[in-house]
Protein backbone atom coordinates (compact mmCIF):
# COMPACT_ATOMS: atom_id res chain seq x y z
CA UNK A 1 0.00 0.00 0.00
CA UNK A 2 1.30 3.31 -0.88
CA UNK A 3 1.46 6.14 1.26
CA UNK A 4 -1.67 8.40 1.87
CA UNK A 5 -1.34 11.86 -0.49
CA UNK A 6 -4.09 14.16 0.71
CA UNK A 7 -4.05 16.96 -1.58
CA UNK A 8 -3.67 14.85 -5.11
CA UNK A 9 -6.36 12.76 -7.18
CA UNK A 10 -5.11 8.90 -6.76
CA UNK A 11 -3.77 7.30 -10.47
CA UNK A 12 -6.65 4.79 -10.11
CA UNK A 13 -9.49 6.48 -8.83
CA UNK A 14 -10.42 7.20 -12.27
CA UNK A 15 -10.48 10.86 -12.39
CA UNK A 16 -9.21 12.38 -15.45
CA UNK A 17 -7.93 16.11 -16.19
CA UNK A 18 -10.62 18.59 -17.55
CA UNK A 19 -13.38 16.46 -15.67
CA UNK A 20 -15.29 19.11 -13.40
CA UNK A 21 -16.77 17.44 -10.88
CA UNK A 22 -19.06 20.07 -9.32
CA UNK A 23 -22.39 18.72 -8.95
CA UNK A 24 -21.59 14.95 -8.94
CA UNK A 25 -22.71 13.85 -6.12
CA UNK A 26 -20.68 12.43 -3.05
CA UNK A 27 -20.96 8.64 -1.56
CA UNK A 28 -19.15 7.63 1.51
CA UNK A 29 -19.04 4.10 2.65
CA UNK A 30 -21.95 4.04 4.42
CA UNK A 31 -23.58 6.41 2.11
CA UNK A 32 -24.62 9.56 0.15
CA UNK A 33 -23.48 12.80 1.94
CA UNK A 34 -24.21 15.69 -0.84
CA UNK A 35 -22.79 17.15 -3.99
CA UNK A 36 -19.66 19.08 -4.97
CA UNK A 37 -20.29 22.82 -4.55
CA UNK A 38 -16.76 23.46 -5.79
CA UNK A 39 -13.48 22.06 -7.22
CA UNK A 40 -10.08 22.64 -7.09
CA UNK A 41 -7.65 20.47 -9.44
CA UNK A 42 -4.04 21.61 -8.77
CA UNK A 43 -1.04 19.02 -7.77
CA UNK A 44 -0.42 19.06 -4.31
CA UNK A 45 -3.80 21.79 -3.17
CA UNK A 46 -6.69 19.68 -5.14
CA UNK A 47 -9.71 19.13 -2.93
CA UNK A 48 -13.58 18.98 -3.36
CA UNK A 49 -15.91 21.47 -1.26
CA UNK A 50 -19.23 19.52 -0.46
CA UNK A 51 -22.19 20.68 0.36
CA UNK A 52 -23.83 18.11 3.04
CA UNK A 53 -27.18 19.71 2.34
CA UNK A 54 -29.91 18.62 5.19
CA UNK A 55 -27.33 15.76 6.38
CA UNK A 56 -25.07 17.86 8.83
CA UNK A 57 -27.52 20.82 8.48
CA UNK A 58 -26.28 22.76 5.66
CA UNK A 59 -22.40 22.87 6.54
CA UNK A 60 -20.11 22.42 3.80
CA UNK A 61 -16.91 20.18 4.18
CA UNK A 62 -13.66 20.05 2.15
CA UNK A 63 -12.32 16.48 1.36
CA UNK A 64 -8.63 16.42 0.12
CA UNK A 65 -8.45 14.88 -3.47
CA UNK A 66 -6.55 11.94 -1.84
CA UNK A 67 -9.75 10.43 -0.20
CA UNK A 68 -11.47 9.59 -3.76
CA UNK A 69 -11.31 6.01 -4.22
CA UNK A 70 -13.29 6.12 -7.54
CA UNK A 71 -14.64 8.98 -9.82
CA UNK A 72 -17.78 7.73 -12.07
CA UNK A 73 -18.06 10.25 -14.59
CA UNK A 74 -21.95 7.92 -16.27
CA UNK A 75 -22.92 8.24 -13.03
CA UNK A 76 -21.87 11.34 -11.66
CA UNK A 77 -20.93 10.21 -8.32
CA UNK A 78 -17.16 10.69 -6.52
CA UNK A 79 -16.86 7.62 -4.21
CA UNK A 80 -14.64 8.58 -1.18
CA UNK A 81 -13.28 5.94 0.61
CA UNK A 82 -13.98 7.37 4.31
CA UNK A 83 -17.81 7.30 6.45
CA UNK A 84 -19.78 9.72 7.01
CA UNK A 85 -18.85 10.19 10.78
CA UNK A 86 -15.13 10.36 9.75
CA UNK A 87 -16.24 13.34 7.31
CA UNK A 88 -18.83 14.63 9.50
CA UNK A 89 -15.55 14.72 12.75
CA UNK A 90 -13.30 16.17 10.50
CA UNK A 91 -11.84 19.43 11.38
CA UNK A 92 -14.27 21.95 10.51
CA UNK A 93 -14.38 24.11 7.11
CA UNK A 94 -15.22 27.86 7.05
CA UNK A 95 -16.17 28.90 3.69
CA UNK A 96 -15.88 32.51 4.85
CA UNK A 97 -12.47 31.98 5.95
CA UNK A 98 -10.85 30.22 2.96
CA UNK A 99 -8.49 27.40 3.00
CA UNK A 100 -5.14 28.24 4.99
CA UNK A 101 -1.82 26.11 5.25
CA UNK A 102 -2.50 25.45 8.72
CA UNK A 103 -6.18 24.14 8.04
CA UNK A 104 -4.67 22.20 4.91
CA UNK A 105 -1.88 20.46 7.45
CA UNK A 106 -4.77 19.64 10.04
CA UNK A 107 -7.22 18.42 7.53
CA UNK A 108 -4.52 16.12 5.70
CA UNK A 109 -3.59 14.84 9.05
CA UNK A 110 -6.84 13.81 10.36
CA UNK A 111 -7.42 12.09 6.91
CA UNK A 112 -4.19 10.94 6.80
CA UNK A 113 -5.08 9.18 10.64
CA UNK A 114 -8.39 7.51 9.08
CA UNK A 115 -6.29 6.22 5.93
CA UNK A 116 -7.23 2.57 5.35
Amino acid sequence: MSAFDPWNYRHDSGYSSGVDLVGFKIAATDGDIGKVDQATYESGTSGLVVDTGPWIFGRKVLLPAGVVDRVDTDEGKVYVDRTKDQIKDAPEYDEDAGVDDDYRTRLGGYYGETYR
